[in-house]
């Protein structure tokens, strides 16, 4: 996890926001140890508040399901706190039948 914050940090530091964080866009070699985050589809650069809709459903921070602005970086942030969850417990904090459940739950 150390080196997917240091890639953010990295990333962040260069105004790019990647704003689809997941176990899916981390990928590992088991040969050298590295960690690389990919998929940047939804990565965008912006020093400014973004209201784009975008990510995955259980990685959403609270104020993009609300829709309101929010900061991509603290987005990124919140959606690695949900991989470390699921990496130290096997199952994602937030779980629901619909998808208006689940961001009612995170909310």
């Amino acid at each position: 996890m150390a080196q997917v914050l240091q890639a953010l940090a990295y990333m962040h530091a260069k105004n790019i926001c990647h704003r689809d964080m997941k176990p899916d866009n981390i990928i590992f070699n088991a040969k050298t140890g590295a960690v690389k985050v990919i998929d940047f589809g939804f990565a965008c650069v912006s020093k400014e508040k973004l209201r784009v809709f975008c990510g995955t459903p259980s990685y959403m921070s609270p104020e993009i399901v609300a829709k309101r602005d929010y900061i991509g970086s603290a987005a990124d942030l919140w959606a690695c706190g949900v991989i470390l969850y699921a990496c130290l417990t096997g199952t994602v904090p937030f779980k629901a039948q619909t998808e208006k459940e689940l961001f009612r739950k995170i909310q």
